[in-house]
């Protein structure tokens, strides 16, 4: 209906007034007031120079006049209050009925490819929450970037070499005693994490113990013996010394098994794989590239920089004097090497927390100062972390909340409540473990995924699992009551008579159904999946009181098709919304 005014409003102003304007203000009316989209007049003032309210008048006197679809209007200052007739939201439904692809754009043969990261962990440990929101942020950007009409590749870049790594595999070396998840009956990135752990509580004594002794503490950060066991490793691993590349070699081994069971249970999936291991030397070729141009240089301890004071930033270190990189010259590297697997790529977006955003920065302005034209595609989908009420989490103190079990939590409090309620007659407990399952993911996903991705969280599993209020439940729970409805009614007509009559909350659902497709368009444009979750919540209240208010299965026959198909159309768009952001809509609850 916008692009109809839209269309006419334009055709209005070059005619009447010989000015051409292709851009409109329209949107929904607010509750207060009587009309279903309103004009903001007030930017038109500068074309037609006229009270606001006369402007508003000549606009809506011409809109009922030329506009089948428009019944009547209202003026409310600089407002224009358009009234849209049954009749178009009732073939709106009738069109929405017949077609699956509701909101969502086809791919075409000129459609963008996309490429999506997210997740990137490090091999030294097991996921935790933050990654979870990550991870669930770029899947589901992924869904609502493809929903919009693009190709999207979805990859991640592990972390699996560095001092972090080497850490670990010091701390198993000296304490592990041959442990192995099989024998510690443990997952492979749980066995891996114990051991970073360890890492820090040893390399923690060995600072007092040198502090004792009569050290500062910052001479014994520096010589702590297990930090330097950790430095002297990661210079033997990149010079492949074959007894450190083989035990790497099993750790990540353990770490990827474990991770696997991890995405498998969190829904995820990645098109792609990159490891640092492999793009850290393109990046170091990167590096010499950057030299050989003179953008970067070369201190006399023999580390390389980049000076980006002039671009308002700080000089960057890209190489250390040893000549081992840091995370600036693998990115710099996977960057390249995207770009080279990708050629027709139009853009790529990293998902990785504000914490990095300074970094992101001047990756994508070394980039670009590098010659790369590419450079101005990438797009940080930056976010904030997440907290417990216990406060930050830290991986090497061990304070972390891990990603298995929270998912644990999430199952067994979606099992308690399910049970609480007691709906779950006639089901086996197959079918109810699976149930649990997807109420509890469902409660996680959606949590997270609600609030803008630049805000911090503060997260409360138990309030997650909700059955009331703006929860996943809640959502799923609606869709699963659509679903008996459905069941009930059995058959029903699409094709509606289009003088029927509709009721206040009926047309209020229609006209939240119709902003469906402009909700996926803008959430892909914004790279916020919360825009696609707060609607799907909307709809579901709009719907729950036009359902307690108004009886569906009433006798006349055509006002039940009406409003039955009403129902499918809800469920349609809540499966839908669900969806893009990862979670099942069950079908019984």
């Amino acid at each position: 209906m916008e692009a109809l005014l839209t269309k006419h409003l334009s055709g209005y102003f070059k005619a009447q007034h010989n000015k051409a304007v292709s851009a409109f203000e329209i949107q929904p009316t607010k509750p207060q007031f009587e009309g279903d989209l309103t004009l903001v007049v007030f930017p038109l003032l500068k074309i037609v120079p006229k009270k606001p309210a006369d402007l508003a008048a000549e606009l809506g006197d011409f809109l009922v006049d030329s506009v089948a679809e428009v019944e009547a209007y209202n003026v409310v200052q600089g407002f224009l209050n358009i009234q849209i007739s049954n009749a178009y939201y009732v073939n709106f439904l009738s069109e929405l009925s017949q077609n699956p692809n509701f909101g969502f754009t086809p791919k075409t043969a000129s459609s963008d490819t996309l490429l999506v990261e997210y997740s990137s962990p490090n091999t030294n440990k097991p996921l935790h929450l933050g990654h979870i929101r990550n991870n669930l942020l770029g899947a589901a950007v992924a869904n609502i970037l493809a929903a919009n009409g693009d190709n999207v590749h979805t990859t991640q870049i592990i972390n699996d070499r560095g001092i972090h790594i080497c850490k670990s595999m010091v701390a198993w070396q000296n304490f592990g005693n041959s442990e192995t998840p099989a024998s510690a009956n443990l997952k492979g990135d749980a066995l891996v994490g114990k051991y970073y752990v360890l890492f820090d509580q040893q390399y923690k004594k060995e600072i007092a113990d040198l502090v004792a002794s009569g050290s500062t503490e910052e001479q014994a950060k520096n010589d702590a013996p297990i930090l330097q066991e950790a430095k002297e490793m990661l210079l033997k691993w990149e010079q492949n010394d074959s007894d450190v590349r083989a035990l790497w070699e099993q750790m990540n081994a353990w770490v990827y098994d474990g991770f696997a069971k991890t995405y498998s249970r969190l829904g995820v999936h990645f098109d792609s794989y990159y490891y640092e291991s492999d793009t850290y030397l393109l990046g170091k070729e990167t590096v010499d590239e950057g030299l050989s141009k003179g953008i970067f240089y070369t201190k006399d301890d023999g580390s390389v920089w980049v000076d980006l004071n002039e671009d308002g930033l700080d000089e960057k270190l890209l190489l250390r004097s040893d000549g081992t990189s840091v995370y600036m010259t693998q990115d710099l590297g996977t960057a390249r090497l995207r770009y080279t697997n990708h050629p027709d790529m139009k853009g790529m977006v990293y998902t990785v927390g504000n914490e990095q955003d300074y970094h992101f920065k001047v990756l994508f302005l070394i980039l670009k100062k590098l010659g790369y034209d590419w450079a101005s595609q990438l797009h940080h989908l930056s976010y904030g972390m997440v907290d417990l009420p216990s406060g930050k989490m830290k991986s090497r103190e061990g304070t972390v909340v891990d990603a298995d079990a929270l998912m644990d939590e999430m199952h067994a409090t979606a099992k308690q409540i399910s049970q609480e309620l007691g709906k779950l007659d006639g089901m086996t407990d197959d079918e109810k473990e699976a149930l649990y399952h997807t109420i509890g993911m469902g409660a996680l996903k959606y949590y997270i995924l609600k609030v803008d991705p630049k805000k911090r969280i503060l997260f409360d599993p138990k309030a997650s699992v909700d059955f009331n209020g703006n929860t996943g439940p809640f959502i799923q729970y609606t869709h699963a009551r659509i679903q008996s409805i459905l069941r009930k009614a059995g058959e029903y007509n699409s094709a509606f008579d289009t003088v029927i009559s509709l009721h206040a909350k009926e047309k209020a659902v229609l006209k939240t159904l119709s902003q469906f497709p402009s909700v996926v368009a803008a959430s892909a444009k914004q790279h916020s999946p919360a825009l696609v979750a707060n609607y799907v919540y909307d709809l579901v209240k709009q719907y729950n009181s036009y359902y307690q208010e108004v009886p569906i299965l009433v006798d006349e026959v055509n006002m039940r098709s009406l409003r039955v198909a009403l129902c499918a159309a809800v469920g349609q768009v809540i499966q839908k919304s669900l969806g893009l952001l990862g979670i099942e809509a069950p079908t019984r609850m």
